[in-house]
């Protein structure tokens, strides 16, 4: 993973929770895969989470792990494990991974109608329209169901560093206010906005174009252009707001102000 540092250049160097992170990448909009005993790999097309962060896996009902399901007595052990890549096009993308450990079960279908639209909001898929109600959804000769995870133990490792979370902490903590909207920002910031990052840098950073690569309610995460000397891999920089924010109107104030005290 690359390396990180924080950059103090506001008043505060906050940041977001072990848990906050885990839920952040279990929101959905990071790619998962199912491990369980006798199916070692199974992609999800779709996942997203409850309230409570209880995973919501979108499978097709003839699926390895549907069927392995099936067989067993009792709940499956089951892992989800998600992989967050940057939106951006970098050299290495992978800003984290999280695992989700716990039990899978078959949403019962008087619940599947409800996980369905739960599921839409992060993945409007047209398997999802005809789930509930008893009914399977269905795309051309595929037919889909909804399993859920119940979570035992969350492992979660990112630039921050790593942490495992009992199931309380993470169910009791929330995902990222932007989290459905930082990839619109980030390629715009990168596009857009490139000459204004690159100026963000402090003096001990070569210069050069800058990349941006996180964003969450406390700062911004910035891919520096070289490595440090002395070093092969590339320099993560942190870049924290004066204080979190939770809407677009504070978030566009907040990267203004950096802007601004950047600019001679």
């Amino acid at each position: 993973m690359p390396r990180a540092e924080t950059a103090q250049s506001t008043q505060s160097i906050e940041g977001p929770t072990a848990a906050e992170r885990a839920r952040t990448l279990a929101y959905g909009i990071a790619d998962g895969v199912l491990v369980a005993p006798g199916v070692p790999y199974a992609p999800v097309p779709a996942h997203s989470t409850d309230r409570d962060g209880r995973p919501l896996l979108l499978v097709e009902t003839a699926s390895p792990i549907t069927t392995a399901l099936a067989t067993e007595p009792d709940d499956m052990p089951a892992t989800l494990r998600i992989s967050d890549v940057a939106p951006v096009t970098l050299a290495d993308r992978v800003r984290g991974r999280a695992w989700l450990h716990g039990w899978l079960t078959e949403v019962p279908a008087a619940d599947l109608r409800a996980a369905a639209l739960r599921l839409s909001r992060t993945h409007p898929r047209p398997e999802l329209l005809d789930l509930g109600d008893e009914r399977r959804g269905r795309t051309g000769d595929r037919e889909w169901t909804i399993l859920a995870l119940e979570v035992a133990q969350v492992e979660v490792d990112d630039a921050w560093g790593s942490a495992t979370l009992e199931p309380e902490e993470y169910a009791d903590a929330a995902p990222d206010p932007f989290v459905a909207v930082e990839a619109g920002i980030l390629t715009h910031l990168d596009s857009c906005h490139r000459d204004e990052l690159t100026a963000l840098l402090p003096e001990s950073v070569p210069p050069g174009p800058v990349r941006p690569l996180a964003l969450d309610r406390h700062g911004m995460w910035l891919r520096c252009p070289a490595p440090p000397p002395g070093t092969t891999s590339p320099l993560d920089l942190r870049l924290s707001f004066a204080e979190p924010v939770t809407d677009l109107h504070a978030l566009r104030h907040a990267y203004r102000r950096l802007f601004a005290r950047a600019t001679p």
